[in-house]
């Protein structure tokens, strides 16, 4: 399976979210499965793909082509596809990915979420999205999203394909 990871390229202050990234990358790895995330080898990303790199697994990052020349060829990875944008890169990811896990993040992690929501529910995809909820950081989204549906603007079954798990164990048991 190819599982795409969206997380941050920088580390939280909970030291429990960087345990649970690198348990990500080595059940992914031990799994059997492929990671797929956007390349980079900072942050929860690079503790995700390190992990998963350090216990055989086959890493694919998918980065733009806007980052330096430098940081691009500095990335340890099985095999590194360069996009054009950040938008491609998305395109790729969804296209190339079975399921996707999110870890908590930033701006950039919520952006990615949402475009799977989308399209989903759009019908252009069938792939589930899991949010590791982690230390509840998904919390107020999910509350967002219930107003959302409650107010009429999420319609019903819309929003099938978002599971949310609390532990890397309860996400691979979805799997």
């Amino acid at each position: 399976m190819n599982i795409s990871v969206f997380c941050g390229s920088s580390l939280p202050r909970n030291k429990e979210i960087v345990a649970a990234a690198r348990d990500l990358g080595r059940q992914i790895a031990l799994g059997g499965h492929t990671l797929l995330y956007g390349g980079s080898n900072l942050g929860l990303m690079g503790e995700v793909s390190g992990e998963a790199l350090r216990c055989g697994g086959h890493v694919v990052g998918v980065i733009p082509t806007l980052f330096s020349e430098e940081i691009i060829r500095s990335q340890a990875v099985t095999e590194l596809v360069r996009v054009r944008s950040m938008a491609e890169r998305k395109e790729y990811l969804i296209t190339h990915s079975d399921a996707f896990v999110a870890l908590p993040g930033g701006i950039g992690t919520l952006d990615e979420v949402l475009e799977v929501m989308v399209a989903n529910q759009l019908k252009q995809i069938d792939k589930s999205m899991y949010l590791l909820n982690l230390d509840s950081f998904y919390d107020t989204f999910l509350e967002q999203l219930r107003q959302m549906h409650q107010m009429g603007f999420v319609r019903a079954g819309g929003e099938t394909s978002l599971h949310v798990v609390a532990s890397i164990d309860e996400l691979f048991d979805c799997f």
